[in-house]
């Protein structure tokens, strides 16, 4: 009776280690940001726990969008409601891959790993006249432009068209 309960223990808690682990392109932002802070806490040679939270704080205030949702969910912004950056400065302290950071996040805030990027637009194939005007104002708000002034969706497609080759790159 006993070796049958020891099994089902084990079975049951490799179970919930298996599902522990991150599918492809599941966390993408969380691993990003991550990622990012080691980048920059190796280049000021960031190790303790206290110099790590520093860190992600400083990131945190030059991040947006979805960058800043990540910092928000982790506490790492002035308007948090929650304090779970130790959760990520504890495994940076002592060097945790990004990818491993995340996954234990996951189940303290599984909104942590809800946060994806938007797919980028392909402009080699995308007609401006066919999008609507909250498609062609969303793009002008990703690039952090304002188009003042326009009132009909031919100055808006104007506006992307004048802008485009500052933010669109060319593949050639």
């Amino acid at each position: 009776m006993k070796i049958i309960q020891s099994l089902s223990f084990a079975i049951i808690a490799l179970a919930g280690l298996s599902s522990a682990k991150l599918k492809e392109g599941e966390c993408e932002v969380c691993i990003k940001v991550v990622n990012d802070i080691i980048k920059v806490g190796k280049e000021n040679k960031v190790s303790s726990m206290d110099a790590w939270n520093k860190q992600i704080k400083d990131h945190c205030k030059t991040v947006k969008n979805r960058e800043n949702r990540f910092c928000y969910y982790i506490g790492a912004t002035e308007d948090a409601a929650t304090k779970i950056i130790n959760e990520v400065s504890k495994p940076l302290s002592f060097s945790m891959p990004a990818e491993k950071i995340c996954e234990k996040l996951k189940p303290k805030d599984a909104q942590i790993c809800e946060l994806q990027y938007e797919k980028q637009l392909d402009w080699s194939k995308i007609d401006l006249k066919k999008m609507k005007v909250k498609q062609l104002k969303k793009i002008l708000n990703d690039w952090g432009e304002r188009c003042n002034g326009c009132l009909e969706k031919t100055d808006f497609i104007k506006k992307i068209e004048e802008l485009k080759p500052k933010y669109v790159k060319e593949e050639l």
